[in-house]
């Protein structure tokens, strides 16, 4: 009986995992596909990647899908990171209910809800301050809106988990709270910041439905102009971008779990010479 069930879930697992790696490896391979027919195969050829190298419009909107995603992960994880900071230590205080509402909504809150009001706001302030104009700042603010929520709420539940008398014992040493507080609990929740700050990197760069309403006439980002070309018909040398988008996330991935490891393995073996 004990067989037939691991049988079963084994079997669910597999499933589950091929409906999600398939499709990846289909279109790889159709990335190196000779004709322009998405579902004919002409034999393998490498000139949609070098068709890539000659879409200016796909390589600029790449190019500025990287710089805001950057931009809004770095900006995000300051805010988020002094967001948990505040709900996790400083305890009760006026507007911590109001903070929490506002740390949650964005976790909840439609896309398209969140694109439609970010637009008025920045409308009724360049009205009010001619600032700011639509493109890359207002799409930089409104992603840091959203990716802040992720920050906050992953740093919070790992600082909520760290031992504080490893702090106290550093000030009763000597040591500032700030200074105890970088060198002890910084180094702690370290893991669950990059983790963040890649996932927030993700999101940014994944977002369609708030850029296409934040963005400018001259500032697209790359799922903006996938969008409008997949519209159209899927075109090849989408498939080979989308290729070198997977490997790059892959190794990033595969690079963020390795320094991740090493870095625990390393606490472990601290930990171990502390208790010898």
């Amino acid at each position: 009986m004990e067989r037939r069930a691991s049988l079963t879930l084994l079997s669910v697992l597999f499933i589950g995992i091929a409906l999600l790696y398939l499709p990846i490896l289909v279109l790889i391979g159709y990335s190196f596909n000779a004709s322009p027919m998405v579902n004919v195969w002409g034999g393998f050829s490498t000139a949609w990647y070098r068709e890539l190298l000659h879409n200016r419009q796909l390589l600029e909107a790449a190019l500025l899908s990287l710089e805001v995603a950057v931009t809004a992960s770095t900006g995000a994880v300051i805010l988020g990171t002094l967001a948990a900071i505040a709900l996790v230590r400083f305890g009760r205080f006026r507007g911590r209910l109001l903070l929490t509402g506002m740390v949650n909504a964005p976790l909840v809150m439609p896309e398209i809800i969140t694109g439609i009001t970010q637009l008025l706001l920045f409308v009724s302030m360049v009205q009010l301050f001619a600032w700011p104009h639509r493109g890359f700042t207002t799409i930089v603010i409104s992603h840091v809106t959203f990716c802040a929520a992720y920050v906050t709420v992953t740093v919070q539940s790992r600082l909520a988990g760290a031992d504080r008398s490893l702090e106290e014992a550093a000030m009763d040493l000597g040591a500032s709270p700030a200074r105890a507080f970088i060198d002890i609990t910084l180094p702690i929740i370290a893991p669950a910041i990059v983790s963040s700050w890649l996932l927030s990197f993700t999101l940014s760069l994944d977002d369609l439905v708030i850029s296409s309403f934040v963005a400018g006439p001259g500032a697209s980002t790359l799922p903006m102009v996938i969008y409008s070309k997949v519209k159209l018909g899927v075109s090849p040398d989408i498939n080979a971008l989308a290729s070198l988008i997977v490997c790059a996330v892959g190794v990033c991935i595969l690079g963020a779990g390795y320094l991740l490891a090493r870095g625990d393995e390393r606490r472990a073996r601290e930990a171990q010479l502390a208790e010898h």
